[in-house]
């Protein structure tokens, strides 16, 4: 009997599906995984925004993280919208006695510019939950969020990797992909990977698509997938990039705003 390995996602509900919980666990899925859920948050989200958000008790989040492990076990986990103090504080806490790859995505805003991270939990994000990273994916806005370092260009992502590392994690992935430096053609998306001393720089081509809903989950979710299957840190990034700019190219339109994009697109061999 395959059994095919298992990844834990800790995170808010995106209830238009693009991001959150279901765009973890459909990436997850994607990539031959079993995705299971911890669920920090529910949101009220379309296409167009973020209309409401109701965060769940640090009671129940505990509780469902310790029923999933306790009994199905992980082999790799990733978070998202963690939203306050006591729910980050009690995610690393709870990451703090796992010995699996973990995943780091510190969801600060929404693609739309919707605030997803209380100003009071930065702190704990810095000193609790980032030292608990096998990778962190913070993107430029989280970095300057976390750090105070702005990037304008790619020479400045080594400094916001610098500046990432200096919380703890083992490797920063810092996404560029906000960034239309690019030596002035802005026709590439750019990530630095890092541990401080490794480093590698991801391009890919830049799609010229506006639906691109739910990219930063999918991304740390494809890199938790490839890492519970074996795959080295630097491995695992890789192959996340490549399958987010698969989805990316193949986003779609939903309602009036922001479409997702595609977590499907190689189960119909596209691409």
């Amino acid at each position: 009997m395959h059994i095919p390995p298992r990844v834990l996602t800790v995170a808010g509900s995106d209830s238009g599906g693009g991001a959150g919980i279901q765009a973890d666990l459909k990436t997850m899925l994607a990539l031959g995984t079993h995705g299971m859920s911890v669920l920090t948050a529910v949101t009220a989200q379309n296409s167009l925004g973020v209309q409401g958000a109701w965060e769940l008790p640090a009671e129940a989040v505990r509780a469902q993280f310790r029923s999933v492990v306790d009994d199905i076990g992980v082999q790799a986990v990733k978070t998202g919208m963690l939203s306050s103090a006591v729910l980050v504080e009690t995610v690393a806490e709870l990451l703090a006695d796992l010995r699996v790859p973990v995943v780091i995505d510190p969801v600060g805003v929404s693609k739309h510019g919707d605030a997803l991270l209380a100003a009071t939990a930065l702190d704990a994000v810095r000193t609790k939950l980032l030292p608990t990273a096998t990778v962190a994916t913070p993107n430029l806005d989280e970095v300057a969020q976390l750090t105070g370092v702005r990037v304008e260009e790619e020479a400045d992502m080594r400094r916001a990797a610098a500046a990432i590392l200096d919380f703890g994690p083992r490797w920063a992935l810092i996404k560029g992909g906000h960034l239309r430096a690019g030596h002035g053609d802005g026709e590439q998306a750019v990530d630095l990977l890092t541990d401080g001393t490794e480093e590698h720089w991801l391009r890919a081509p830049r799609h010229d698509n506006r639906h691109t809903h739910g990219t930063g989950c999918t991304l740390a979710s494809a890199i938790a997938a490839q890492l519970a299957k074996g795959d080295t840190v630097p491995q695992a990034a890789m192959a996340a990039k490549h399958y987010v700019t698969g989805a990316i190219a193949a986003g779609f339109r939903l309602g009036g705003g922001i479409g997702p994009v595609d977590h499907g697109w190689r189960l119909r061999g596209e691409h």
